[in-house]
């Protein structure tokens, strides 16, 4: 392995687009994992936007990420929920629902859940 890898996600390796142009997610393949940095347009929410993708009832990645602007409410499938926006650190088990808040667009670093989030 070598001492040092440098790649970045304004150059993503590939960028998977969810339902009806509401946004994307770009990914960057390491050794030790992808690491995803999505964008969620206003109006995203992911059981009309990434569920005809993903084709479960709910989102079943497990998340951990950093959440870099705007506001995003995740709900469990047991009904605990919580909001999150800029500089929150998250962890997220399989089993949610979430949406975008606010009409800014939500931005996360993810470096657990994104190798097969909306993928076809």
């Amino acid at each position: 392995m070598p001492g040092l890898v440098r790649k970045s996600l304004d150059s993503p390796e590939e960028t998977r687009p969810f339902e009806g142009g509401t946004g994307q997610l770009q990914l960057v393949n390491l050794e030790q994992g992808a690491v995803g940095r999505a964008t969620f347009n206003p109006g995203w929410r992911w059981s009309e936007h990434v569920k005809p993708i993903a084709k479960t009832d709910s989102c079943q990645a497990a998340h951990m990420g950093y959440f870099v602007s705007g506001r995003m409410k995740v709900v469990m499938n047991d009904g605990e929920e919580m909001e999150y926006g800029p500089g929150d650190f998250a962890t997220m088990a399989p089993g949610h629902d979430a949406w975008v808040l606010g009409d800014e667009p939500c931005v996360i670093i993810d470096w657990q859940g994104f190798a097969d989030y909306a993928k076809p």
